[in-house]
């Protein structure tokens, strides 16, 4: 196709000069044509990019790995953080955090906890690692300024809410830089489940095994709604004529 272009604008550059010999043409003016058509239509590709791609059209994902479900005494151990597009294009890929908890606050998680987190080495690390909540707080924060504008963008994510009420505790500043709405992808699920059985029964096929680590489940979660986006929120025949009255 960008051949096609190419020829299509050479072809009408030579019809507009007078007198114009292409036997006789010099090998630099076309190759300075070619150069000069491919640089513009790379710069039209990437404007319409950057068009596509609103800042405030941004989805800021994270996810947590915690002590418990707990807000008022669990605590957080592990974070990570993306920012996609609203096609669910990963625009940057943010910090990925071990947070460091003592041990008597480890001894305090419950059976199913201590069995994961050991299983897949993240107590370990959370012993090791010298980062402080303060120091995830203000690194997130950092990220999210840098790709995201304030107040607009939601937060996205699998059974998020639990991850906010951790957040507005521990991550109180980063938590406030996020637009209050959600982008809950566990609630789209259970609609599907009951409105597209059939297409919910191939989430299961592709689901991946979680690893209960924060990276990813993140990255799980975004190949779910894609799924969805796909398969559910397809455009449907008739559909536009449908009119809906909000309230």
């Amino acid at each position: 196709m960008l051949f096609i272009k190419v020829f299509n604008h050479m072809r009408s550059v030579v019809k507009h000069k007078s007198n114009f010999n292409f036997t006789g043409i010099r090998r630099n003016n076309v190759s300075n044509v070619f150069k000069g058509f491919l640089l513009s239509q790379m710069q039209s590709r990437n404007m319409s990019s950057s068009v596509t791609d609103k800042i405030d059209d941004r989805i800021v994902w994270i996810d947590m790995e915690m002590t418990g479900l707990d807000f008022e005494k669990d605590r957080i151990i592990e974070v990570a953080c993306l920012v996609t597009d609203g096609n669910l294009n990963i625009i940057a890929e943010g910090p990925e955090l071990t947070i460091h908890q003592p041990k008597n606050i480890l001894d305090e998680m419950n059976e199913w906890c201590v069995n994961q987190h050991t299983k897949s080495g993240l107590v370990k690390k959370v012993l090791e690692s010298k980062v402080t909540e303060q120091q995830a707080e203000q690194l997130l924060l950092d990220f999210v300024k840098q790709h995201t504008a304030e107040k607009k963008c939601p937060l996205a994510g699998n059974s998020i809410s639990f991850d906010r009420y951790f957040m507005l505790k521990y991550f109180p500043k980063f938590e406030h830089h996020l637009n209050y709405r959600m982008i809950d992808v566990s609630s789209i699920k259970e609609l599907c489940k009951r409105w597209f059985p059939e297409e919910y029964s191939k989430v299961l096929d592709k689901k991946r095994d979680s690893k209960h680590r924060a990276l990813d489940d993140i990255r799980n979660s975004i190949a779910e709604l894609q799924y969805y986006r796909k398969t559910i929120f397809r455009h449907h025949e008739g559909a536009e004529s449908m009119a809906i009255s909000w309230c």
